[in-house]
């Protein structure tokens, strides 16, 4: 214990990841770390099971620096990916790990994959593992402000309208045809050179482009280029190390439903909110096909379970048509899923007419939370009439 005590003396102050390491070099646990010293030196001062066991199988303590806190995290699924540390793996299915890939259309997307979702997807355009969601999440919105890319699908492409995100300038264009394909290759390309390490080769080629476009008198592409490099030297990442308090009108909120009459024509419905205002090119209709009978709940669990399977922006809040027993419900699917999003539930009072709310709202005005559950009822509630109608006829 002393030696490893001695060691830690050793560690640079600086971010990097970290390798415990027990008999024969065999790896125990990598993590990562904005302070090194700081970080490793807490897995022996604290009361933390698993950190004791840690300690208990660890010989000698390895690290590597990196220049900031993003490097570290994508240097850390690297090392777990080539290395299969035991305490990693110990309570985590690698099949349950998240995966960035880049996928292969003619304007590629960024989405995150499940280890269980991956297919056949080569490992050059898969990047991880990462143990935690809400981390390679905050990594990539990182990175996209530095490069911007699309998650658009070809039929949303060819409606030809502004996302949200091409209005804030982290979709480059894909949705209405502002972006020349080779420039957003290159944007693509640079990604994945990000998340194989490669950063200042990244910022020599981009050093070369920004001359390139001087010499061709191309003043404002040299100044975007120079825009890119200069983000790319002097990454902003405090959303990694302690995430900031976020504006309300700026988040996503997504509001569910069901509508049925005793297990029959059910549907469920999937609304989306940017702060106050409905999203309505983001709504989404469901069929239940897998619930039998009366049982909103189960539903519910069915409509999320779906839902989360696509690559669609994942929401801040979700908002759903039920008490504490549907909350906890939907926050068991999520649980399962390794995400951590707040969930509301909106409920009748005992009167069946005061509606109260369920759950944290994360700083949003009780109104707009109705406003989301009723428009997620009205929209389930129609798709429902749809259908009988359909039936009847």
């Amino acid at each position: 214990m002393k030696k490893l005590r001695d060691e830690i003396k050793k560690l640079p102050e600086t971010p990097g990841v970290y390798l415990f390491q027990g008999k024969e070099g065999k790896p125990v646990y990598i993590g990562k770390a904005s302070n090194l010293r700081r970080r490793v030196r807490s897995y022996f001062t604290g009361k933390d099971v698993k950190n004791r066991k840690i300690v208990a199988d660890t010989e000698t303590i390895d690290y590597e620096t990196k220049e900031t806190v993003i490097e570290a995290l994508i240097r850390e699924a690297e090392l777990i990916k080539e290395k299969n540390p035991f305490y990693n793996i110990k309570e985590n299915d690698d099949r349950s790990f998240l995966y960035a890939v880049t996928t292969k259309e003619d304007y590629p997307r960024v989405i995150l994959k499940r280890g269980k979702d991956l297919g056949k997807e080569k490992k050059r355009n898969v990047f991880g593992p990462f143990v935690y969601s809400s981390e390679i999440r905050e990594a990539l919105k990182i990175i996209r402000r530095i490069f911007p890319y699309s998650t658009h699908e070809k039929r949303e492409r060819e409606k030809g309208k502004p996302c949200f995100y091409y209005q804030i300038g982290l979709c480059p264009g894909t949705c209405v045809g502002g972006v020349k394909k080779g420039d957003y290759l290159r944007n693509i390309r640079n990604i994945e050179l990000f998340f194989k390490g490669k950063k200042k080769k990244i910022i020599s080629e981009l050093e070369k482009q920004m001359k390139e476009a001087s010499k061709k008198m191309e003043y404002e592409k040299a100044e975007e280029i120079k825009k890119k490099r200069d983000a790319l030297s002097h990454i902003q990442e405090t959303a990694l190390v302690g995430k900031k308090k976020e504006d309300p009108s700026s988040l996503r909120i997504e509001g569910y439903d069901i509508s049925n009459i005793s297990g029959n024509f059910a549907v469920g419905s999937m609304v989306v909110f940017q702060g106050d205002s409905p999203k309505k090119e983001d709504y989404r209709l469901f069929k239940i096909k897998e619930v039998a009978g009366p049982d909103d709940t189960k539903m519910l669990q069915e409509v999320l379970q779906r839902r989360l399977k696509r690559s669609w922006q994942l929401p801040s809040l979700l908002v759903i048509d039920g008490g504490r027993g549907q909350v906890n419900a939907i926050r068991r699917v999520l649980e399962k899923e390794g995400l951590v999003i707040p969930v509301v539930g909106v409920a009748k009072g005992e009167s069946k007419k005061k509606e109260t709310i369920i759950g944290e709202s994360k700083g949003f005005k009780k109104e707009i939370l109705f406003h989301v559950q009723h428009e997620a009822h009205r929209f389930a509630l129609n798709y429902h009439q749809k259908l009988r109608k359909k039936n009847f006829l």
